[in-house]
């Protein structure tokens, strides 16, 4: 059953859900897991792209686009919310909704910044969770 993580950056915290998602991508992939980051358009599909390229100075974190890149050479992949492709170790959800394909995956790591929208939607996935009975842990993120 695929353990499912909120991170939730707390007001006044450093940066946003994509810079968390940056974040928990480098981790995950410095831990030998392979990461899919499912996106709610194309637009935030893009955005992501170009914060993987300089999330950090020192750090380079092998990302490409589902369908676009070699799987093979990229371990972190991105996504709108309605492809995952093959993938099936650590999702990250930066999507209103829970992308269908959720429970394939090891583990899900939802991540929540403090935009209302965004705040409620999270509140609701929680609870879809909960109700189905995946294991849940909240982190709380300054």
């Amino acid at each position: 059953m695929t353990q499912v993580d909120f991170y939730i950056l707390q007001p006044g915290g450093r940066g946003n859900r994509y810079t968390l998602a940056a974040r928990l991508a480098e981790k995950a992939w410095s831990a030998g897991h392979r990461v899919l980051i499912a996106t709610e358009s194309n637009e935030d599909l893009r955005h992501m792209d170009r914060l993987l390229w300089v999330h950090r100075d020192q750090s380079f974190i092998p990302h490409g686009i589902l369908g676009k890149a070699d799987p093979k050479l990229n371990p972190v992949l991105l996504s709108t919310s309605d492809e995952a492709g093959d993938e099936h170790d650590v999702l990250i959800n930066l999507c209103l909704s829970t992308p269908d394909y959720f429970s394939r995956f090891e583990r899900m790591a939802e991540c929540v910044d403090q935009d209302p929208q965004h705040l409620q939607a999270s509140r609701d996935r929680y609870r879809f969770y909960k109700e189905c009975g995946y294991p849940l842990a909240v982190h709380n993120i300054s």
